[in-house]
């Protein structure tokens, strides 16, 4: 099928939406950024119901022995390896309504963090001929900068609007790993979706050269 016809593209923009709404799905489940204690609590008596001592002892093992489950953002990071492939795949409209939804479901302050993946894949579209010719360390760098400038902005406004930030400890840990798993975003982005980089010369949505 022809890259650039009308049932590829709307194709496509349905796959990208489906995807986006797989992943908004997974993150209102339980199980994203809790913390998670090794001594499950229907597995001992209440601490209220026994020996002081043993009470003290278990509340400092619980504290040692929690760990936290987070993930990566993997609806941006999709998002600016699919901008950077092929920017007429993720509109602008369609990114707006995604990302402001994602902040509605997932109880974020409304539109902020939205604008902000927003104008950075924005960002991306308009470097995608650029990095196209770089290598692909040149776009991780670009992601990598671009997912932390997201971090620090979201967390100064959110501050100037004396609204309580998400724990850093936990930005930073997702941070982390959605850099670490773009590699791997991008591998699936091309080698299961199909979608690639458009070819030097070849025609754009709006008949313009690549």
């Amino acid at each position: 099928m022809d890259e650039l016809s009308p049932a590829r593209l709307w194709l496509m923009r349905a796959l990208f939406t489906a995807l986006a709404l797989l992943i908004v799905f997974f993150h209102l489940l339980p199980i994203d950024t809790q913390p998670v204690s090794l001594f499950a609590p229907e597995l001992s008596p209440p601490l209220a119901n026994i020996d002081p001592a043993e009470a003290r002892l278990r509340a400092l093992l619980d504290q040692g022995t929690q760990r936290i489950l987070i993930g990566p953002d993997l609806l941006i990071a999709f998002a600016f390896a699919w901008s950077l492939r092929r920017p007429e795949y993720v509109p602008t409209l369609l990114l707006a309504l995604i990302f402001l939804l994602a902040d509605l479901l997932l109880q974020r302050p409304p539109g902020l963090w939205a604008l902000l993946a927003l104008l950075a894949c924005e960002n991306l579209k308009g470097r995608s001929r650029t990095l196209r010719d770089a290598t692909f360390g040149a776009e991780w760098v670009a992601v990598a900068v671009l997912l932390t400038g997201i971090l620090l902005t979201n967390r100064i406004v959110l501050s100037l609007l004396l609204i309580p930030p998400p724990q850093l400890r936990l930005s930073l840990l997702e941070l982390g790993v959605t850099i670490l798993i773009y590699p791997a975003v991008v591998l699936v982005t091309r080698s299961l979706m199909g979608v690639r980089r458009a070819a030097p010369g070849e025609l754009d949505s709006l008949g313009g050269r690549s």
